[in-house]
Order: structure tokens, then C-alpha cells, then sequence
């Protein structure tokens, strides 16, 4: 029997191989989703909220255990996946708290009656999710079910999120790990008691699903690759530039869709951004994830790993120059160095492409103008980065000019509950959080009483 295995890509150990389920085990795993689903859209707001928010809690009574599995199966530092857990915690709390007031029935007045929206569930939603960031809850407070397909490194991860929910008093079969190969995954989102179908992923995977789910007049949400840019401006603090540029590198081994990946810095810093950027980035201390002092673990698989290397290879012939890193190590495990590459110009997969690891591309601008140029000379267009001392005029540059679905003034953070995430272009579209995840897959129905 077909099996998915998962390896800790830090020692290349195999953990465990997990049987793939049958056509009729997935025939079977929709139909009771479906069934609990008909169930929980009609479960008042209210009770949704407060199964949600007992989530929450389960998830940080087991945060410990939780992050290490992650940490086994993903690469990840410990101390990352326990941030993880809390973040997750914290947007169930934020769904349980808002999700009955963003989700009540409206009111709308009309000349010869009255008219009410009510946001209705529409059914089972299909969830392709990644291996980094394993946590999601929007659609369960909306009304719908969930079926999961996660990445085959992290399906252990998978498995205990189901068990956690469940725990928790999500009702059995409403959330649903389903453990199957790229073909019957087609065959999900084709199936008649699929409404709607979710993916974060690659910018391949997402053509692919959409096209699928296209196919079958499925609605789609897509969260995709980016290079996000972090611009440093003339008025820059380059303290602050430097050491946040660092950790929005290597946050998670440098594998979130919102890393910053390309540094645009203005002529004005680069030479001295450069050098104290690229000695900060040589100085990071690669090993063990579990280990407290690991500042970079990793990678999540050794293809992807080379992958990335090929990336960096490709880069540098066509003129790009490694400053530091650049080499993969002679070490057991999925591990890559810091890398700091310049001379990065269009052409070369460090300028135009994703690069998904701890590889850094500083690119020099000629002032604030020709920077903001740059940063939006991408096909992507996820999250991005501005380092102002001027607050007004950094707000007017992220507002009015920076091309993408998620910007930070003088920081870095992943994603915040109370805020859509989510971007525009190759990027993908739809979004999570903030509120605006919770009517994604809801029917939004017009119901008129007329006089």
C-alpha cells in the first residue's frame, strides 16, 4: 500500500509512514463531513464561538508538545513553532470574539419593504495547506466543514490538529485529515459535495488548483509565493533596517510566504547597509532547531534545499556575488547557511523568483523614488517593507503606492488576527484574518419582505 512518510530534515531520520486512505475512505470521509456540516450551520454563532475558543486553549495546553512534533517533522526552531501555536491560539480567540458580530444577519432598507442579508455557510471546504504554518479556523466559524490535505512532511502535524479539535469539541468529522495522493486530490475538489476549495502554496500549485476547481465552478481563496521587498529610504533608521532585515530573513528558516527576500536600499545607505547587513547575516549560528541558541535550523526538505542552492547557483552566473553563505554545508540534514547575495539584477531567479530559504537580495536603488519602483517590479505581490523615520510619508508610500495586500512601517510580524492577509497579483487572492476570512466561503443571501 501507498504510504506518506515524514523525515526530520535535520538528521534525515525517517518518523513515521502513514498508509494512504482509499477512494472509498475518502468517499466516505466527505460524506461524513458533510453530514456533521449539516449539523454545525445550524449551531447558533454563539456556540460556534465557544467550541472555537475552547480551541484556543487546547492548543496552548499542548503548545509544548505541539511545537517539538513540528519541529520534528518541519525543520522549524522549537521556539518558532511555539510562536506559531500562540499565534493560531490567538486568531481562534480573535474568530470566537468577532466571528457572531461579523457574521449576524444585516438589515437594508428598500423602498417597498425590507430586506436582511444573512451570511449562510455553503458546505464542505477543501484546505490544501502547506507544511510551515498548520493551523486555520475561519470556515468552521462561518458554518462550513473542512477537509485537510496537508504537505507530506507535517502530517503528523495534521493528524494532531484534528485530534486537538476534536478534543476541544469540534464534532467529529466536521474537520477531517485526509491523507491521499495528488490524484485523488483532483478528484476532491471535483466532487459534487465540495463547495468551495483553499490553497497555500507555490504560485505552480495555485495555477493548477484554480484551474481544477475552475473546471467545476469551485470558488477559490489562494495564498502564494512572493519575493516581498523591504525598502530602506533616504531617511531610514539603518539600526533598525539592519536588525529587523535579519530577523524578516530568517524568520522560520526563511520559509514564509512573508519573508522580506529582496532589501531595497537607496544609495544613500547601501554600502553601509550592505556591510553590517551581510557581517550580521555570516554571524548567525545554524544547528540543532531544538536547541535554544539555533538561530537558523533546517530547511524543511533536502530537495528543496537544492532547489534553493540551484536558485542561488543561477543567480550568481548570470552576475550576481554571494557575500557570505552560499555553499551547502557538509553536514547531514536539510541545512543551508545565511547568504547574503548583491549585484542582483532582473534576469536572475534572485531578483525575479522566489527564493524559499535564508537567502537575502540586496539590491541598490538611486533614491526613494527608484526604490518604490523596484519593489513593485514583481510579478508577485504578497507583503512588503518600508524603513521611514517620516511616518506620514511611509503610510502614503504603503497606501497609494506599494502593490501588494500587506505592508510594515519600520518592523516585521507574519500576520496580525485583526488584519487581512492575503495578496494581489501572482500572489494569489482572497484573504485570512481580520474578519474578511470568515465571509470567504459564505453565501451572502438577499431575503426581501415586500409590503
Amino acid at each position: 500500500m501507498a504510504q506518506l512518510t515524514t523525515i526530520n530534515p535535520a538528521t534525515n531520520e525517517t518518523l513515521k509512514q502513514y498508509d494512504l486512505m482509499s477512494d472509498q475512505d475518502v468517499e466516505q470521509a466527505i460524506e461524513l463531513c458533510h453530514a456533521a456540516y449539516e449539523d454545525w450551520r445550524l449551531t447558533s454563532l454563539a456556540k460556534r464561538a465557544s467550541v472555537i475558543r475552547a480551541i484556543a486553549d487546547a492548543l496552548r495546553a499542548r503548545k509544548d508538545e505541539y511545537a517539538e512534533l513540528m519541529t520534528r517533522e518541519t525543520g522549524k526552531r522549537f521556539q518558532d513553532g511555539q510562536a506559531e501555536i500562540e499565534l493560531c491560539a490567538s486568531i481562534c480567540e480573535y474568530t470566537a470574539d468577532e466571528g457572531p458580530s461579523e457574521l449576524a444577519d444585516e438589515t437594508r432598507e428598500r423602498p417597498d419593504g425590507k430586506g436582511l442579508v444573512t451570511y449562510s455557510p455553503i458546505g464542505v471546504i477543501y484546505g490544501i495547506q502547506p507544511w510551515n504554518f498548520p493551523c486555520s479556523i475561519a470556515n468552521l466559524m462561518a458554518g462550513n466543514g473542512v477537509l485537510l490535505k496537508h504537505a507530506e512532511s507535517c502530517t503528523g502535524s495534521g493528524l494532531l490538529l484534528k485530534q486537538i479539535y476534536e478534543e476541544a469539541g469540534l464534532p467529529k468529522g466536521l474537520f477531517t485529515v485526509l491523507l491521499i495522493d495528488h490524484d485523488q486530490s483532483d478528484d476532491v475538489i471535483a466532487h459534487d459535495k465540495v463547495r468551495g476549495v483553499t490553497l497555500t502554496g507555490s504560485e505552480g500549485a495555485g495555477k493548477t488548483v484554480a484551474r481544477k476547481a475552475g473546471e467545476h465552478l469551485k470558488k477559490t481563496v489562494l495564498e502564494l509565493g512572493s519575493n516581498d521587498a523591504y525598502v530602506v529610504l533616504e531617511d531610514a533608521d539603518l539600526d533598525l533596517a539592519v536588525e529587523t532585515c535579519v530577523q524578516a530573513r530568517l524568520f522560520n528558516n526563511g520559509q514564509t510566504c512573508v519573508n522580506g527576500k529582496r532589501f531595497i536600499v537607496t544609495d544613500k545607505h547601501y554600502d553601509a547597509f550592505v556591510d553590517r547587513y551581510a557581517t550580521a547575516m555570516a554571524e548567525i549560528k545554524m544547528g540543532d532547531p531544538m536547541k535554544e541558541e539555533t538561530e537558523l535550523g533546517p530547511m524543511s526538505r533536502v530537495e528543496l534545499r537544492d532547489q534553493l542552492h540551484d536558485q542561488v547557483r543561477k543567480s550568481i552566473e548570470n552576475g550576481a556575488r554571494a557575500l557570505c553563505g552560499g555553499e551547502v554545508p557538509d553536514k547531514d540534514g536539510a541545512y543551508y547557511p545565511a547568504t547574503v547575495l548583491v549585484d542582483v539584477k532582473p534576469g536572475q531567479p534572485a531578483y525575479d523568483d522566489e527564493l524559499f530559504g535564508p537567502v537575502a537580495s540586496v539590491i541598490r536603488a538611486k533614491d526613494d523614488e527608484d526604490a518604490m519602483r523596484i519593489a513593485n517590479d514583481s510579478r508577485y505581490g504578497l507583503g512588503g517593507g518600508i524603513f521611514s523615520k517620516d511616518e506620514d510619508k511611509a503610510l502614503k508610500l504603503a497606501r497609494d503606492h506599494f502593490d501588494t495586500g500587506m505592508v510594515m512601517i519600520n518592523g516585521y510580524d507574519i500576520a496580525t488576527p485583526n488584519l487581512p492577509f492575503g495578496g494581489v497579483k501572482n500572489s494569489g487572492y482572497g484573504r485570512e484574518h481580520g474578519g474578511f476570512g470568515m465571509k470567504e466561503f459564505v453565501n451572502a443571501k438577499a431575503v426581501s419582505v415586500l409590503n
